[in-house]
């Protein structure tokens, strides 16, 4: 990528308002509580006809001994190594800091063209407290409102000034996108970070870590797609707070934008005789819903006591709790040890491509007749059903249409047993079929 701008700065100073500024949208949690953002997080934004490609960071505190402190240090020095251009934001209320001065000294290091940006400068008052910033010796800063967007014209135009080209306009159009979906603490960072060998999110012991939804860009198997971690999610009634809340929607909003689903599973929490706990089945549902690919991970199988029957076992339970939406397939694995991690992300390529496939209309035919002469709907009240033909219409996964003399008196019982003769003739592991009645 090229055109890559970082914002960077101590917590609380606006950085994340400023992210949603520029690629213009709230896809940044925003909160005035300090250390709400963690991980990295991508957008896009143009101006005056140049892409550019924008990264918010989480605050940057020098020193500290904090887990999550730590760790977010280092994302943002990953972001600085990446970016073309920093924006150093500050804020005009607070002033400056032993924070700034001692971050300014980390940015002079990297010797990257730097923009010095004074946030929540929103009066003439507090713009002028700008003044005070120039103590860094960055250079002059940019009193902006990021809120308003106030003064961010000035900004942007010597921001675009420094791009050598014009950028991409959406680099990701067209490239499949995943979601790792779960519960809290399933694994779902770590299992993104075993498949890219970085630590592209901060991975902890705690649930709730992960708060934005984290977006990358990955090849493998000679395919490419961009692959989501997500917070995760756990029951409305347990969720007691604004900032979870807002990651909750986030992780339903990158289902909702997602092509496959994979969905992470603690192995160590599914009964032999009961399968899933009700939050994976309202996960699992919600992906049905949106009419997603999907591949169910249960990670953490090295922690599971076992003999050779145990995964048969634990997966019919799953498939009997699941039923009658158990078309999807299921890889017992441990991204600790890495164990079959790429065997899933192998079955999400393949429950993609079923998700993405047309089915000629002779073949369907030739198959589908046959199945229904075979096994013909039931009469209705003396009165006879005959299907005369099938065919599947354009839309993002398979949906076929079946005409027959009356479709208003074909029972949902019929309906799935055309769903399992489908997916029993057809490549249609993963992936959700709608099946619609119209009268011929």
């Amino acid at each position: 990528m090229s055109n890559i701008i970082a914002i960077v700065g101590r917590p609380n100073v606006g950085k994340s308002t400023l992210f949603n500024r520029l690629i213009e949208q709230k896809k940044a949690i925003m909160d005035n509580l300090s250390g709400v953002t963690r991980d990295r997080h991508y957008g896009y934004g143009q101006w005056c006809g140049k892409y550019f490609t924008v990264i918010d960071t989480g605050g940057y505190v020098h020193g500290s001994d904090d887990v999550f402190e730590g760790a977010i240090r280092e994302q943002v020095e990953l972001a600085m190594e990446e970016a073309n251009v920093l924006l150093f934001v500050v804020d005009c209320v607070t002033g400056l800091t032993d924070l700034d001065k001692e971050f300014a000294r980390v940015l002079r290091k990297s010797k990257k063209p730097v923009l010095l940006v004074a946030n929540k400068a929103d009066t003439n008052e507090k713009a002028m407290n700008a003044s005070e910033f120039y103590e860094l010796g960055l250079g002059d800063p940019y009193p902006i409102a990021a809120e308003s967007g106030s003064g961010t014209g000035d900004m942007l135009d010597d921001m675009v000034a420094t791009f050598k080209d014009e950028g991409i306009e959406n680099p990701e159009a067209g490239v499949p996108r995943v979601a790792i979906l779960g519960r809290p603490n399933a694994g779902k960072s770590s299992f993104l970070n075993a498949l890219l060998g970085k630590e592209r999110s901060i991975v902890t012991d705690l649930a709730g870590t992960t708060r934005d939804a984290i977006q990358n860009r990955y090849t493998l198997y000679g395919k490419d797609f961009i692959i989501t971690d997500t917070a995760g999610i756990r029951r409305k009634a347990r969720i007691d707070d604004n900032i979870e809340y807002y990651s909750v929607l986030r992780s339903i909003k990158a289902l909702e934008e997602s092509d496959v689903v994979i969905i992470l599973i603690d192995a160590t929490t599914i009964d032999p005789l009961t399968g899933l706990e009700a939050q994976d089945m309202n996960i699992i549902s919600m992906a049905d819903k949106a009419k997603k690919g999907i591949v169910l991970m249960v990670n953490k199988w090295d922690l599971v006591a076992k003999d050779t029957h145990t995964a048969v076992k634990l997966e019919k339970a799953i498939r009997d709790r699941l039923a009658p939406i158990n078309y999807m397939p299921i890889i017992f694995a441990s991204v600790l040890e890495k164990k079959r991690i790429f065997q899933v992300v192998e079955k999400m390529l393949e429950v993609y491509e079923n998700r993405s496939q047309k089915i000629s209309t002779s073949k369907l035919n030739d198959v589908m007749l046959n199945v229904i002469e075979a096994y013909p709907p039931p009469a209705w009240k003396g009165k006879f059903i005959k299907i005369k033909y099938c065919t599947q219409v354009s839309t993002p996964y398979p949906t076929f249409i079946f005409f027959c003399n009356l479709p208003q008196y074909i029972k949902e019982s019929y309906e799935r047993y055309l769903e399992n003769q489908m997916r029993k003739h057809f490549q249609l592991d993963g992936t959700p079929i709608s099946v619609f009645f119209r009268k011929k």
